[in-house]
């Protein structure tokens, strides 16, 4: 296990961060609904406050059971610290803006989230922060869009909705000799499936909204820091190795070492941003993380299984799975992901948009939303929707097509499964006949 536990990661999903109430005896992590907490004395307010010591303050901040969360997660992802947010879009914003400034510049894979492309594209150039999107797995694109006022690489372990898999050594290998970190979404991945630290990331980043609760049930995000990269080594990163005048000038990398973009997004953008997690999120994302591992081997066999199913299914014109050989980056999937690459898989079928939404409407046990990483399969065409705000260049970048059906494989029987889809099939012979 990494550095955060001695414990095997079926332990950490069940035990970290947590020992009964001593008040009460409770074995279930409580749910502590409550947007503050008392001071003992004056001298220890002031001195949370002045983050001399740790405790709870406000739960915009902190909060005892999103505590919880946020170390088992740490010690799943052998990270020092982890930060839960209200949903992962705000954990990718927030950890942007610790690292980035006006002026500053981003490098990021193309092939990635269509809402997290749109803020990178558009919202962040309101705040004077530019962004260079390349194909990741090109190393020398990769080389030459980092410039001066480069502050970070970014990109998606399992890329949505391409399903290309990053090589992470080869790319962290080029940020690092830029003094710069690699930040990675590893939603599709969890650490159940590939531990990004150990290849050379430095921050992950994940919508536990998915495979992470499982269920579909509630919203939020997480940021691990690695504790892995030297902000020091370099003036590239003054926003964590200069005074913060908020906190009489503290400097967050000489006070916290490893620890300091953790306490410095603790600090600084949930204080300031505020996109705090309720309580009764994390409660639910922990009922749900305590079966992960068991979750995803099902997940990943199911996948597997209908992958193959439909590559021998005549309406089907291509299938697109990390672990079929027809995926350009099969070899790197055998390396970083040996247990499997992900429950997701893109198929496209004959009649192009309209055999797509014959198919959709067309399957009855699959679900028809925007979303992923649900215990039941999901299906989504994401032209027009998650990715409909994206020209058609940038749209092809992504990975998309109009032709595209999106699968988030669930766990229930790969029969009843394959007889949904068959169904599905069926409805695009009559669409195109």
């Amino acid at each position: 296990m990494g550095k955060s536990s001695f414990f095997g990661p079926e332990t950490i999903s069940l035990h970290t961060g947590y020992e009964p109430d001593p008040a009460f005896g409770s074995r279930a992590v409580p749910v502590y609904q409550t947007t503050s907490y008392v001071f003992e004395t004056v001298d220890e307010a002031a001195a949370l406050f002045n983050i001399e010591k740790g405790g709870h303050i406000y739960s915009r901040m902190t909060n005892p059971t999103v505590a919880v969360l946020e170390q088992r997660i740490a010690a799943l992802e052998g990270g020092v610290g982890a930060i839960c947010t209200a949903s992962g879009m705000s954990a990718i914003f927030v950890t942007l803006m610790t690292l980035c400034s006006a002026g500053d510049h981003i490098v990021s894979a193309s092939q990635i989230y269509g809402s997290t492309a749109t803020l990178l594209k558009h919202t962040l150039k309101r705040f004077n922060i530019d962004c260079t999107f390349i194909s990741i797995n090109d190393e020398k694109a990769l080389k030459d869009a980092i410039q001066e006022n480069t502050k970070l690489v970014f990109c998606e372990s399992i890329g949505n909705p391409g399903l290309e898999v990053s090589d992470l050594p080869k790319i962290s290998k080029i940020a690092h000799k830029n003094n710069l970190p690699l930040v990675i979404d590893a939603t599709f991945a969890t650490p159940a499936l590939c531990k990004p630290i150990d290849h050379g990331v430095d921050i992950v980043i994940h919508s536990a909204t998915k495979w992470i609760g499982g269920h579909g049930v509630a919203v939020g995000g997480v940021i691990v820091d690695g504790g892995t990269f030297d902000w020091g080594s370099s003036n590239k990163h003054p926003t964590l190795t200069t005074p913060y005048e908020p906190f009489h000038g503290i400097n967050f990398w000489e006070e916290f070492g490893p620890s300091a973009l953790s306490m410095k997004i603790r600090a600084e953008s949930m204080r300031d941003f505020g996109p705090a997690m309720s309580p009764h999120s994390a409660f639910l994302l922990l009922q749900g993380i305590e079966t992960l591992a068991l979750r995803m081997n099902q997940h990943v066999k199911n996948a597997i299984k209908l992958s193959k199913w439909l590559l021998e299914q005549s309406p089907v014109m291509w299938v697109n799975h990390p672990d079929l050989p027809e995926n350009p980056t099969y070899e790197i999937a055998k390396k970083l992901f040996p247990n499997g690459a992900g429950s997701m898989l893109c198929f496209g079928v004959k009649g192009g948009r309209e055999g797509g939404a014959a198919f959709i409407n067309g399957v009855k046990l699959s679900s028809n939303l925007a979303n992923v990483g649900d215990a039941r399969t999901l299906v989504l065409h994401p032209a027009t929707t998650t990715h409909s705000r994206l020209d058609d260049e940038a749209m092809k970048a992504s990975g998309t097509s109009p032709d595209l059906i999106r699968v988030s494989v669930g766990i229930e029987s790969i029969e009843d499964i394959i007889n949904d889809f068959k169904a599905g099939l069926k409805a695009v012979d009559k669409a195109i006949s």
